[in-house]
């Protein structure tokens, strides 16, 4: 979802382009899209009214059903990414995301696909070897997951000072209801009196809490028995 998130922004900007009356060519140095997919994207805008400065740039919902549902596959966009197949597989093993990728295949390679070529390819990686999933089932009241992590640094408005936070969530595993708290510091007295301001905000307490490794949270490090 994310990655669709991040390719209908992509159709958003380039036909923003196009309204302010960027030519394909000066739209494909950018290194957002290629010439021949951005003559295609002018197709389209132009059938949809798209270019008018009056009518409104479109949601990420009509974009995909413009784009997505009417593309055809492109063989040549495939041969380009599966010449560094291998690569990418090394990169997605290790984390890195799709754009980053296609960057580094532009910055580092004699390559000039799309970025849809490798989001391709990666997609038949998925489908080859799809990642396995674990489902936490709870009963209601049987745990709850704590975490405490650093938040924003605040400035105050008046004399400046910045002050570091912490945030302290609590969620309850069967219900996913959540209470979270900003504090200044990750003392223990701090971190007990969030516990306790949760307790008595959701009227009760579970059976047991599971904690995201918090370092006031922790006596003593241990692999075999933690405390």
């Amino acid at each position: 979802m994310a990655n669709r998130r991040f390719e209908m922004y992509h159709y958003r900007q380039v036909i923003h382009r196009m309204r302010l009356g960027q030519s394909d060519r000066a739209i494909a140095r950018t290194r957002m899209i290629g010439c021949l997919k951005c003559a295609q994207v002018r197709t389209v805008a132009e059938q949809n009214g798209w270019l008018k400065p009056d009518v409104p740039l479109p949601e990420d919902e009509v974009l995909a059903e413009a784009f997505e549902t009417n593309k055809t596959a492109n063989p040549t966009h495939q041969s380009l990414s599966s010449a560094y197949e291998e690569q990418i597989r090394q990169w997605i093993d290790a984390g890195v995301q799709m754009t980053t990728i296609h960057q580094r295949l532009v910055d580092h390679f004699p390559f000039v696909g799309s970025y849809s070529s490798v989001r391709r390819l990666v997609n038949t990686f998925e489908k080859q070897y799809p990642k396995a999933t674990c489902i936490l089932d709870f009963a209601p009241g049987e745990a709850a997951q704590v975490d405490f992590g650093k938040g924003p640094e605040i400035t105050d408005a008046f004399t400046g000072q910045k002050t570091k936070t912490w945030i302290f969530v609590m969620t309850l595993c069967f219900s996913r209801h959540m209470y979270a708290e900003v504090v200044t510091d990750q003392k223990v007295e701090t971190w007990l009196a969030c516990h306790r301001r949760t307790f008595e905000w959701f009227g009760g307490l579970p059976a047991k809490l599971i904690i995201d490794n918090a370092k006031c949270a922790i006596t003593r490090a241990c692999f075999r028995d933690p405390e």
